[in-house]
């Protein structure tokens, strides 16, 4: 059970990143974008000395969504490089 809150929590984080960035690119992205935000936003946070994504919190919420806006800067920096 526990996986799928993961996905939910992501597809939610990755959600508001998307309204956040003006980024329409549907469900699976806003899915993979929330879960891989969340971990890039826990890693970003690790290296200032703070604490990553712990557990379905606030702060959490924040970092993981932090981290999914940088995603989605990168992203778009990449593509416009092309």
């Amino acid at each position: 059970m526990g996986i799928i809150l993961w996905i939910i929590f992501g597809a939610f984080v990755g959600w508001i990143a998307s309204m956040i960035m003006n980024n329409e690119e549907g469900f699976i992205w806003d899915v993979v974008v929330g879960i891989l935000g969340s971990i890039l936003g826990g890693f970003i946070m690790n290296l200032i000395g703070q604490n990553g994504v712990g557990g379905f919190n606030a702060y959490s919420f924040f970092v993981a969504i932090l981290g999914a806006c940088v995603l989605i800067f990168f992203v778009r920096v990449l593509r416009r490089e092309r």
